[in-house]
């Protein structure tokens, strides 16, 4: 894996920071904690919002019902995240991934799981507007989540 660059440490930074400052009472926000796909696959998204739990998930693996989103930034990987991890996230049937895509300055979201893809995918620009489907009553910017 290669070093992550200061673009993409900020974007997270932010990412953690907002979700957290918004979040907080209804999830759990992993930062760059692996999430076990299955006895072969274990990957490292850099935001997973989580259903709450008192001992947070201590005592057992993630589950993909326990998953609301998984968020990759993306600033030299993008191709690489498209084509290769979010089809492993689909295949292992997490509901919704973000992806921020830095060097187009956009929000990409996959949604609509079908046997294993990814039926639909909205790329948000700055100035709009998206919700998380699991969490439909809050709203973030695309301002917000790419940051400055």
């Amino acid at each position: 894996m290669s070093p992550i660059g200061f673009r993409h440490a900020a974007c997270v930074n932010c990412l953690n920071e907002l979700l957290i400052f918004r979040l907080a009472q209804t999830v759990t926000v992993g930062v760059q904690n692996h999430v076990r796909l299955d006895d072969t696959s274990e990957l490292q998204p850099d935001i997973s919002l989580l259903q709450r739990r008192s001992d947070f998930y201590q005592t057992r693996h993630l589950q993909p019902e326990d998953i609301f989103l998984l968020v990759e930034v993306s600033d030299t990987t993008v191709k690489y995240d498209q084509e290769v991890k979010i089809p492993l996230y689909a295949e292992n049937k997490i509901a919704e991934v973000g992806l921020v895509n830095l060097p187009q300055q956009c929000m990409e979201v996959y949604r609509q799981l079908t046997a294993d893809s990814y039926q639909t995918v909205q790329s948000f620009q700055r100035g709009e507007t998206l919700t998380i489907q699991a969490l439909s009553d809050v709203t973030f910017t695309v301002d917000e989540l790419l940051g400055n």
